[in-house]
């Protein structure tokens, strides 16, 4: 019987660039807070980070974004540590991108490309390698302005950083034009399928409520404290790329849909927007929002200002937009927090611990109430004889109790409004409109 061995991956040694622009001087505070994100995103990426570099730029040089000194001392530090790739916490004309690989003899990935490299290594149903790929695709057309008969050597993902033995590919606008289309129209199909579930939900009474939040400010720690899944969480960024659907059963016949969704971050490249608009619709769709915050994080204020315009991006902040309860999570960690109740659901906050369980219980106890005011409880008398009225309301709520009286059925049962308004009474007996 042979022997296994672990063999252990080399990673790539890399370094992170952080240009500041005089016009847009963050305080120290605000740039070590992006930049440590920036940085979480590029060991996200599995690669071995040496350096962290912060470049202040008077001015940006449409050739290599930086200046011929700065562009000197970037490549003398990549020389020093030998470093594979360069990663830039900004956006790179092809043009730039071109020019610094060739002067830094090394790859260098700007921001979109660092967080499609991400996705695409993290996607995992059907649905999601969809996205990333349309995605990709995009990017792609942008970076083959002037060198597009072929791309870089690929390595899992979509090889935006490059690497040793993998095969050549070529690809031209046509190809990848026509492999857009191909994208859109598969997405298209899954967005179709979302929708008939989506309906096939809302006939059986079933409200849904999202989790949405900043990446890595726990949602599907506390996903998965609710519904008792295996919905993979870890302490990284994007650790939840593609959306996760699970039943939430909170007794006395109470249930809802669950949705864990991917985590918002500040400037999400424009092609991860338009590419994840469908998963972004179960968000769109839901009946309930729990915006899950990061309640220890120094910048949970600016974190919590970036979900909020990403939701009015998608038409969700406004009168008719449904309510939005905040879930203070990381109580463990800022033990100074305290849960307030407003006098409606929408601009309630609850203050919990996902990874320990604290305040959990609250916050189903918020759920339960609000479901409890969603629904109509009636008491039907329907005629024994009328299977289909009986029917309904098993398959369009939840039936409480029943009991027998001669030929007439005695229920009481939870359902949504607008299924309550079909039944009226005649003669003492409840019909089915």
């Amino acid at each position: 019987m042979g022997e296994t061995y672990d063999v252990a991956v080399e990673q790539d040694v890399v370094i992170s660039i952080h240009p500041e622009l005089a016009s847009q001087r963050l305080s120290d505070y605000a740039w070590q807070a992006r930049a440590r994100e920036f940085d979480l995103l590029v060991e996200s990426s599995d690669c071995k980070l040496v350096d962290s570099l912060r470049v202040s730029l008077r001015r940006i040089a449409s050739a290599t974004l930086f200046g011929a000194g700065k562009v000197e001392d970037i490549r003398l530090l990549v020389a020093t540590h030998e470093a594979q790739v360069v990663f830039v916490d900004h956006p790179l004309t092809p043009v730039q991108q071109s020019n610094l690989e060739t002067a830094w003899n090394a790859k260098v990935v700007d921001r979109t490309g660092l967080i499609l490299e991400i996705f695409a290594s993290r996607a995992r149903t059907r649905e999601g390698v969809l996205q990333v790929e349309l995605a990709s695709m995009n990017y792609q057309m942008g970076r083959l302005v002037r060198s597009w008969t072929h791309l870089e050597r690929q390595r899992g993902g979509f090889g935006f950083m490059g690497g040793p033995g993998e095969r050549q590919i070529e690809l031209d606008r046509r190809m990848i034009k026509t492999k857009i289309r191909s994208l859109e129209q598969d997405l298209a199909k899954i967005k179709q399928m979302r929708a008939t579930q989506r309906a096939g939900r809302k006939k059986k009474a079933l409200p849904t409520v999202a989790l949405v939040g900043y990446t890595n400010a726990g949602k599907s720690t506390l996903f998965n404290r609710l519904t008792d899944s295996g919905v993979y969480a870890a302490d990284q960024l994007f650790a939840t790329l593609d959306p996760t659907l699970r039943l939430l059963e909170l007794g006395d016949h109470l249930s809802l849909m669950l949705s864990d969704t991917v985590g918002f971050v500040q400037e999400l490249p424009h092609e991860l927007v338009d590419a994840f608009k469908a998963t972004l619709e179960e968000v769109v769709e839901a009946d309930l929002i729990l915006h899950v915050r990061d309640a220890a994080d120094p910048m949970q204020s600016e974190q919590a200002a970036v979900v909020r315009d990403t939701l009015e991006q998608l038409g969700l902040v406004g009168d008719f937009s449904p309510p939005i309860v905040e879930v203070l999570n990381k109580k463990d960690l800022a033990p100074e927090l305290e849960s307030y109740r407003a006098e409606t659901i929408h601009g309630s906050r609850v203050a919990i611990s996902a990874a320990t369980g604290e305040g959990v219980d609250e916050l189903l106890a918020l759920l339960t109430d609000w479901l409890c005011r969603e629904m109509h409880e009636l008491h039907l008398k329907l005629a024994l004889s009328d299977g289909r009225a009986l029917a309904f309301c098993y398959q369009h709520g939840s039936v409480l109790s029943k009991q027998r009286d001669g030929e007439v059925m005695d229920l009481v049962v939870r359902m949504n409004p607008t299924d309550a308004r079909r039944f009226t009474m005649v003669d003492g007996i409840h019909h089915l409109q």
